[in-house]
C-alpha cells in the first residue's frame, strides 16, 4: 500500500510499458460528504494500492493524470470523482464497459467480464464495504487489486475483437463521448430538492418537501453519514402528502429528540410561508404533438435499428433509445446532437 507522496512519485515513475488502468474505490455508503478512499493502479505488470487518505499530496497522480491515456471499466463515477477530488480528468479513457458491449457482451460488469474472458470467478464480498476504515482487511485488498488484476489482458482480448469486427473506431468515438457527457453535467445540481415524485406537486407541498430535504441534509451533514440513513426520498414524498392532506406525521421512534425538533421547525417554516414565495412547478415540455406520419416514422426507425442490432449481435439500446427514436421523429432534435457518427451510419440519419 502506498502512503507517502515520495512512495507515490516513485511508483508512477517506474512504471513500464504504454498500459495504464485505473480504479477507484469511494465511501459513499457511509459518509455524507463521498470521497475517493482507495486508488488501485497497474502497468499491466505492477499492480498497486494507493491509499489517498495517508498520502499527504496526490499531485504526482493529478500531474500524471494530466495528459494520461487511461484503461477504465464503467469510467462514469470514476470521472466524476476524479473531478470532483482530484480536479483533473485525464484526456482519454477507454472503457473496457463500452468495449465489451460493443462485441455484443450482455453481462457487462466487471465481475461479468473477468469470468467471460478470463475464466475466473471474482469475489465480491466487499463491493459495499466501507473504503474510508483503516486498516483494510486482507479480504478487502484482494477484492480491491483485483479490479486491475484482469484489466490488461481482458483489454488485449476487448481490442483483438473490436479490430477484428471492425468497431475500434467505433470504441474510440463512444468513450470519447461518453467522458464529454460526464463533464457537461454541471458539478451541482439546481434545485437538488426537486426529487422524483414531486412533479405533479403543487407549491404549498414543494414548499413542504424543499423544507424537508434540507432538514434531511443538515442532519446527514452533522451525523457524516448518507442522507438516505436518516431518510430516503420515498419517505420524504409520503411525509409531504400527509401535511398537504392535513394528517399528523409519525416520525421513526430511533429519531432523537434534536432531530424531531428541528423536523416539526422544518415543517412550520414551510407552514408559514406566503403564497406569493413559494416554489413554483416546473413547467414540462407539454404533450408532443405528432402528425400523421409519426407513428410510422418511429416503427420504421425501430425496424431499421433493430435489424442493424441483430445484424451485428448487440443490445439495440447501444445503437438508439426508443426515446431518442420518438424525439427524431417529431423533429425535436438533430440526429448529430444526440447520435455519434457510427449510431448515424447505422441509422441512415
Amino acid at each position: 500500500m502506498i502512503e507517502t507522496t515520495q512512495q507515490l512519485s516513485d511508483y508512477l515513475s517506474s512504471l513500464s510499458g504504454d498500459f495504464r488502468a485505473m480504479d477507484l474505490e469511494g465511501d459513499s455508503l457511509y459518509h455524507y460528504d463521498e470521497k475517493i478512499s482507495l486508488v488501485q493502479f497497474t502497468d499491466g505488470e505492477k499492480h498497486q494500492l494507493i491509499d489517498p487518505l495517508a498520502v499527504e499530496d496526490m499531485q504526482p497522480l493529478q500531474d500524471f493524470l494530466k495528459d494520461a491515456k487511461l484503461w477504465m471499466h464503467g469510467a462514469d463515477y470514476d470521472i466524476v470523482m476524479m473531478r470532483k477530488d482530484l480536479d483533473v480528468v485525464p484526456p482519454v479513457i477507454w472503457d473496457t464497459q463500452i468495449g465489451a458491449r460493443l462485441l455484443g457482451v450482455r453481462k457487462f460488469g466487471y465481475g461479468n467480464l473477468v469470468e467471460h474472458y478470463q475464466g475466473v470467478e471474482i469475489s465480491k464480498s466487499s463491493q459495499k464495504a466501507d473504503w474510508s476504515k483503516r486498516p483494510l482487511t486482507e479480504k478487502m485488498r484482494e477484492y480491491a487489486i483485483n479490479d486491475v488484476l484482469f484489466l490488461k489482458p481482458i483489454v488485449d482480448q476487448i481490442l483483438a475483437g473490436l479490430h477484428e469486427k471492425g468497431r475500434y473506431e467505433w470504441f474510440v468515438e463512444s468513450c470519447e463521448w461518453a467522458r464529454e457527457k460526464v463533464l457537461e453535467r454541471p458539478m451541482e445540481k439546481e434545485d437538488p430538492w426537486r426529487i422524483s415524485g414531486c412533479g405533479k406537486m403543487q407549491p404549498r407541498a414543494l414548499a413542504y418537501l424543499r423544507s424537508l430535504w434540507y432538514w434531511r441534509d443538515n442532519q446527514a451533514m452533522e451525523w457524516d453519514r448518507p442522507t438516505f440513513m436518516v431518510c430516503g426520498n420515498k419517505q420524504l414524498i409520503g411525509w409531504v402528502l400527509d401535511l398537504v392532506a392535513g394528517k399528523s406525521v409519525t416520525l421513526p421512534k430511533h429519531y432523537r429528540t434534536n432531530r424531531r425538533k428541528a423536523f416539526f421547525a422544518a415543517v412550520d417554516e414551510a407552514k408559514n410561508l406566503s403564497d406569493d414565495v413559494l416554489p413554483g412547478r416546473i413547467k414540462g415540455k407539454g404533450k408532443r404533438v405528432k402528425d400523421d406520419a409519426f407513428d410510422s416514422r418511429v416503427d420504421a426507425m425501430i425496424k431499421q435499428r433493430d435489424a442493424a442490432a441483430e445484424a451485428l449481435d448487440i443490445d439495440s439500446s447501444l445503437i438508439i433509445s426508443r426515446a431518442l427514436i420518438e424525439a427524431l421523429a417529431a423533429e425535436e432534435v438533430e440526429p448529430s446532437s444526440v447520435l455519434m457518427k457510427w449510431q448515424m451510419k447505422l441509422m441512415n440519419v
